[in-house]
């Protein structure tokens, strides 16, 4: 199964994302996460404590391993350099394992926009492809709000692309703008979460606004969830026994959603 998170900066992305990861491992399944947002906080989200937080490798920041898969050196240039760098190894190399969880993070290309012609990005495209397209594990990627990472070569191997959406008209227009890009590139089994719900006229807000998308499930606002990552614990020990069971079925419904979409096939 492989899920590409997006939403809104702010939305609780990586809550989501960190949540669903946890709870899967639980069962025994191998999880990989790609932290493909910038901002990137999910060692955090995990429960990994700070002082082993730098120990964690950022793909993007790895000069040497870059300049050593595609041939080209940093900061310079006119250079020709490898569109399809050998990256087949990066996953076992440089992820980090935490309580069942394998944690890739690629950081962001300095100085680089959307669509950057640059070393740094086309390796972290090609580990993407390997990653959507080539490899076993479940695959959760908690992308930054677009889908700077994904290209038409990946689209297809992404089972499901989950947007995180809260009852906020910015918020919803956001899915929107990220459901349209994510059909652009091929993208149609696209998913959406309703997170932080407080009242059923906020779920009904976000039903009435997103008509057409499939939402998957809702998460209720929770106070516990912020203390977590207040006193810097994982999000899963922040949760009471109902939310633990909602992230459970949440899970269960994503794993269904792949098994129809496959027999589809």
């Amino acid at each position: 199964m492989k899920i590409a998170v997006s939403g809104k900066g702010g939305v609780g992305k990586t809550t989501i994302t960190a949540a669903l990861a946890l709870t899967l491992a639980e069962n025994d399944i191998n999880v990989l996460v790609v932290d493909a947002d910038p901002d990137a906080n999910m060692a955090s989200a995990l429960g990994v404590v700070s002082a082993d937080q730098d120990s964690i490798h950022t793909i993007a920041r790895e000069k040497a391993l870059i300049e050593e898969r595609t041939g080209a050196k940093l900061k310079e240039y006119g250079q020709i350099f490898k569109l399809n760098p050998e990256v087949s190894d990066i996953k076992d190399t440089y992820a980090y394992i935490h309580r069942g969880v394998s944690l890739l993070v690629l950081g962001a290309v300095e100085g680089g926009g959307t669509g950057c012609a640059c070393p740094e990005s086309s390796l972290l495209r090609a580990l993407v492809q390997d990653l959507v397209l080539h490899k076993n594990d479940l695959l959760l990627m908690d992308m930054e709000a677009g889908i700077e990472h994904l290209g038409r070569a990946t689209a297809a191997g992404v089972d499901i692309f989950l947007v995180v959406v809260e009852p906020g008209q910015r918020s919803v227009d956001s899915v929107k703008r990220i459901a349209e890009m994510a059909r652009q590139i091929g993208i149609e089994n696209i998913a959406v979460i309703a997170n932080r719900i407080r009242t059923a006229e906020d779920e009904r807000f976000i039903r009435e606004s997103l008509p057409g998308l499939d939402i998957v499930g809702t998460v209720p606002f929770s106070e516990r969830l912020m203390e977590s990552d207040r006193d810097g614990r994982s999000v899963t020990d922040g949760m009471g026994e109902e939310m633990k069971r909602i992230f459970s079925e949440l899970a269960k419904t994503l794993q269904q959603k792949v098994l129809d979409r496959n027999a589809m096939r």
